[in-house]
């Protein structure tokens, strides 16, 4: 699995722009405001899912977006959706509760996980993220995170949360 320091190096290998900041551990949505406030851009929310097929999901979105995991299923051809267990995650994402993020998507080698990207997220002009660690903050370029993605090789299903519909 990689660590934070591999996931920095792998973004300045691909010349991805970042800007890392260390803060005390944040652990949900809602704690770490007086940081969020010191960082530019859409700061994000991260759910590890599973569905009654066991098929993996990361939904990655703006802190502020309301998911309604009852109704999402058919929007993203998934049967019911639950939180995935914390095993699964590390095994996933090289993660555990509290630091899940779009950045664990490096450790998933095997491409198990469906990464669903909030339109919000999808259109703003920086994201932050944590960098497997709940103990920092990575802010990254739009561009620098659809690059991130590319070279991986994940393609984001983008959801409108609001409206309830893939773009």
């Amino acid at each position: 699995m990689k660590t934070r320091a591999d996931l920095i190096a792998f973004l300045d290998a691909h010349q991805i722009a970042h800007q890392t900041v260390d803060h005390p551990a944040v652990f949900r949505v809602g704690e770490g405001e007086d940081i969020k406030a010191g960082l530019p851009g859409v700061h994000t929310k991260n759910l590890f899912l599973k569905d009654a097929k066991g098929r993996l999901w990361l939904i990655s979105a703006a802190d502020r977006t309301v998911i309604d995991l009852k109704r999402l299923p058919p929007v993203i051809g998934a049967a019911r959706l639950s939180f995935g267990p914390e095993a699964l995650m590390v095994e996933t994402l090289g993660v555990t509760p509290g630091s899940v993020t779009a950045l664990g998507l490096i450790n998933d080698t095997d491409r198990r996980v469906s990464f669903v990207l909030d339109r919000v997220l999808a259109e703003a002009e920086v994201v932050n993220f944590h960098p497997l660690t709940n103990t920092a903050t990575s802010g990254l370029t739009q561009a620098g995170f659809q690059t991130f993605l590319s070279v991986l090789g994940v393609v984001p299903l983008v959801v409108d949360f609001q409206a309830l519909q893939v773009i």
